[in-house]
């Protein structure tokens, strides 16, 4: 057996057994594309039928462009009226159908349903995301995290790279953290950060990304933020590819924030330019563009045609006037000892 079909194995296995706790009988509902590693999604199948669960592999076409503005490319009414019965999604896709109409629907209508977007992550990558940490320690982790961050008004984050970005926090919004336990009902997505929606029209500042989705070029692109929403792009190169890709949506909510994710995975230290790795990555940041959901912005969310995101690694984080990140160390008393526990695993 080679390093990747033991890895595929290890991950599969943890994935169904510990984190969904799959029970016999059910069916686990596995969407991928044209392109997709299908040595990873046989694995997935494999583990499912070991767990006693029944597993069904839809395979779609590569649309162009992910979420609402892929929809054309998709059998939405077959796709839609399965992924209402099933109990587990596993969203493998390389376009992603998060956030379309399928999506939205099937998370509304379907109150069963585990959801989870690995997206088209190399097994390598979904190794260090998934595995090798201890879940309780984690969702301790993160809860005092969300604790402290509820208990707030404002977030500041900053970086050596030039960010430096405020908001206000909504206690109406959806708070919400990834821990690894897919066993409950729920939007899930990899493990190991505390996810925010800022209030509408509350960021400011400058955002300086060290991995920016959808970007053509390697070079940091910059935003600056005025009210909520992107007014400008700056960099050497890109900038000006970065604002012909939002102006070809002819969307004014795809400039508009939607979600900031604080990075806590213990298994991520360093930037792949692996998207659903890179979010998670600890001590730094994610920001989200574009379509926000009702059940995180409610009661009506913020509809866009597509959703990005971009990375800053090293932060540090402010909540209030208290600082629990420094340059990407968490430094915060009341953490610290957690943090410790789960980089020593």
């Amino acid at each position: 057996m080679t390093d990747s079909q033991q890895l595929r194995n290890k991950f599969s296995k943890i994935l169904m057994e510990d984190m969904f706790q799959i029970k016999p009988g059910e069916t686990v509902a596995i969407t991928i594309d044209l392109t997709s590693d299908r040595t990873i999604v046989d694995a997935l199948a494999s583990a499912t039928m070991a767990a006693g669960a029944l597993p069904l592999i839809m395979v779609v076409p590569k649309a162009e462009k992910e979420s609402q503005a892929g929809m054309q490319y998709w059998p939405s009414e077959a796709l839609t009226a399965a992924l209402c019965k099933a109990d587990v999604w596993i969203e493998a896709n390389s376009m992603v159908i998060l956030y379309s109409d399928i999506w939205e629907t099937a998370m509304r209508e379907n109150k069963k349903l585990r959801y989870l977007i690995i997206s088209d992550s190399t097994i390598e990558s979904l190794d260090r995301v998934f595995t090798g940490f201890d879940i309780p320690t984690l969702k301790m982790l993160l809860s005092k995290v969300k604790d402290i961050v509820m208990s707030s008004k404002k977030v500041r984050i900053t970086s050596d790279n030039g960010t430096d970005i405020s908001y206000d926090i909504d206690l109406n919004y959806m708070f919400d953290i990834d821990d690894g336990d897919y066993s409950q009902p729920k939007f899930g997505t990899a493990p190991g950060f505390v996810n925010i929606v800022p209030k509408l029209a509350s960021m400011n500042g400058n955002i300086v990304f060290d991995i920016l989705q959808n970007s053509e070029t390697t070079s940091k692109l910059e935003f600056t933020m005025k009210n909520g929403a992107i007014v400008d792009v700056i960099g050497e190169k890109g900038a000006e590819a970065f604002k012909a890709y939002l102006a070809s949506f002819n969307d004014e909510n795809m400039y508009k924030i939607s979600h900031n994710m604080l990075g806590f995975n213990p298994g991520v230290r360093k930037l792949t330019r692996e998207l659903v790795e890179d979010e998670r990555i600890w001590g730094g940041v994610d920001f989200g563009f574009g379509h926000t959901s009702a059940m995180d912005m409610p009661p009506l969310g913020q509809v866009a045609k597509s959703h990005f995101d971009g990375v800053v690694e090293n932060t540090s984080i402010y909540l209030d006037d208290v600082q629990i990140t420094n340059k990407g160390a968490v430094c915060h008393p009341e953490l610290k000892e957690l943090a410790a526990k789960l980089l020593n695993n």
